[in-house]
This record gives C-alpha cells, sequence and structure tokens, in this order.
C-alpha cells in the first residue's frame, strides 16, 4: 500500500469524524473514533460507510 502521508493525515472517517491510522497489514485505514476499517484498493482509500468493515472489539 503506497499512501501519500499528507492524503492520510487531512482524511477523516465519513461516519464520525474522527482520524484515521493505517493498517498496512490489512489494506484498510481504521477509524480512531468509531472504530471501523475502510478498504484500500489499488493506493485509493474507498471512503464509503457501506464498504467499511467494524473492527473487532473482542
Amino acid at each position: 500500500m503506497n499512501l501519500d502521508p499528507a492524503l492520510v493525515e487531512i482524511l477523516v472517517c465519513p461516519q464520525c469524524r474522527s482520524g484515521l491510522f493505517v493498517d498496512a497489514e490489512a489494506d484498510e485505514l481504521v477509524c480512531n473514533g468509531c472504530a471501523l476499517a475502510y478498504p484500500v484498493r489499488r493506493d485509493i482509500p474507498v471512503m464509503l460507510v457501506d464498504e467499511a468493515r467494524p473492527v473487532n472489539a473482542s
């Protein structure tokens, strides 16, 4: 996954507007607030709530 750090810095979760962090192993951007993981496909973040998956809170 090759995302521009400046892009990641300005992206926010479309659901709760919290910041995101990169999970390079899973190719996802994960929300710090509501714990949704947004996929990154071909180095393009898919910032749609319908495409996000909840992060397991075990």
